[in-house]
């Protein structure tokens, strides 16, 4: 049922039974596996607890050194819950670098819990704060604060060491899935690490819903905090791209994803003037037609699995791509073509997600596993690269459950 594959006959001679092994460690602590996103102020993260052998182990999970989003994921264990002789479950703190010493788990409901590290004092260093800084931009950016010569970059990560520290391990976790898939989709859903700027490499889940796609962050940064939706992919709006030369001239992009941004802001107000006169002339019958909503929604459907459908059957195979000229990326090895493109919207803001708006982009679809979104306002490029990690326990219950998860973890970031 764990996946528990050890010969647990070796057990009897710590006196630990197989009973002891599945009611005090595996069943009791069943709620907890899987995966979740701790409650950092705007950083969040990712948590996967799994059953190794015959301990339960927290893992974090770290994106790559900024900005090799094609590195594999790094991870280090926040917690361990393992049985003694004394047969009862003993949770363990992993922080720090001291070693394994006393902490505690409460579940406080089905999708929720919290840890506590009951000697913080092995999280110190001899050193004090200064070492502990240097320690932690080492494994954080892979470098030391000397390499950072952008002045904002070093009070952003400055400013992330000092927020995150003050928590010592004493976190409170909520449940993510990972995203449903379907056969309409574009490309998997799943788990991505993207680039953003000076605040570094980030997790995004790519979902689909219907005729758009959503990136919703699961690690953020003081503009844009975790849990809250990064881009909206249009996919009722493939763009046709110019040649790779006349694609360096940004005004001509520019020139282009506005003119979509104008149907689409047109196409809006004539669906809220269609539903606006359906609204009256319901009001107006006394007993509406048989089953109106089901008829929409069976209708809105076809229409967007035609759309998508159809965008895939024209998309070429590959096609050469090249930023424009002037567009910032902080990867310049991103891929030189790309499938197909489409109309989108990034979320930006200013420090403590001030004045969010939704500004009009690119999407850049390269491959199964790479994708890319031009933020015209910005004059920016994100490189996105999926996560090949397989996640246990982590798919989501319903389609409804799924939804009902993004909402959570956006109001709550909001």
């Amino acid at each position: 049922e764990y996946g528990v594959c050890e010969n647990l006959r070796k057990l009897e001679v710590t006196g630990v039974s197989c009973r002891d092994v599945y009611a005090k460690l595996l069943h009791r602590y069943r709620h907890i596996l899987g995966l979740w996103q701790p409650d950092i102020g705007p950083y969040g993260g990712l948590l996967n607890v799994v059953v190794d052998g015959l301990f339960i182990i927290g893992w974090m999970y770290l994106p790559p050194h900024d900005p090799h989003v094609d590195d594999p994921m790094r991870f280090k264990p926040l917690f361990r819950i393992h049985l003694m002789e004394r047969k009862c479950a003993t949770v363990e703190c992993m922080y720090g670098h001291k070693g394994p010493h006393n902490g505690h788990i409460q579940i406080l409901k089905k999708d929720e819990f919290s840890t506590k590290c009951n000697q913080t004092d092995h999280h110190r260093m001899s050193g004090g704060r200064q070492e502990e800084f240097r320690t932690w931009l080492r494994e954080e950016w892979g470098r030391t604060l000397e390499d950072i010569f952008h002045e904002h970059m070093q009070e952003l990560i400055l400013m992330k060491f000092i927020y995150t520290s003050q928590y010592d391990n004493c976190l409170t976790y909520r449940r993510i899935y990972l995203p449903p898939s379907s056969l309409d989709d574009l490309i998997k859903p799943g788990l991505f690490k993207g680039t953003y700027g000076s605040h570094g490499l980030e997790i995004v889940m790519l979902s689909f819903h219907g005729k758009k796609a959503k990136g919703t962050k699961i690690t953020g940064d003081p503009n844009i905090p975790a849990g809250q939706q990064t881009v909206e992919i249009d996919l009722a709006h493939p763009l046709q791209l110019p040649d790779v030369e006349n694609l360096r001239d940004f005004s001509e992009l520019s020139r282009i994803v506005l003119e979509v941004q104008e149907q689409v802001r047109r196409e809006e107000q004539e669906e809220e003037h269609r539903q606006e006169e359906e609204d009256r002339s319901q009001q107006v019958v006394s007993q509406p037609a048989a089953n109106p909503l089901g008829g929409e929604g069976a209708e809105g459907e076809e229409t967007a699995a035609g759309a998508e459908g159809t965008t895939q059957d024209k998309a070429p195979a590959s096609r050469p791509f090249v930023l424009p000229m002037g567009v910032i990326s902080r990867n310049e090895d991103y891929p030189r073509t790309c499938r197909i493109c489409f109309y989108g919207t990034g979320l930006i803001a200013g420090h403590g997600f001030t004045s969010p708006e939704r500004t009009p982009g690119v999407f850049v679809l390269f491959d199964d596993d790479r994708f890319g979104f031009i933020w015209l306002e910005l004059k920016s490029f994100s490189l996105y690269s999926r996560i090949k990690v397989s996640f246990q326990n982590a798919e989501a219950p319903s389609r409804e459950a799924f939804d009902e998860m993004l909402k959570n973890i956006q109001s709550l970031a909001t």
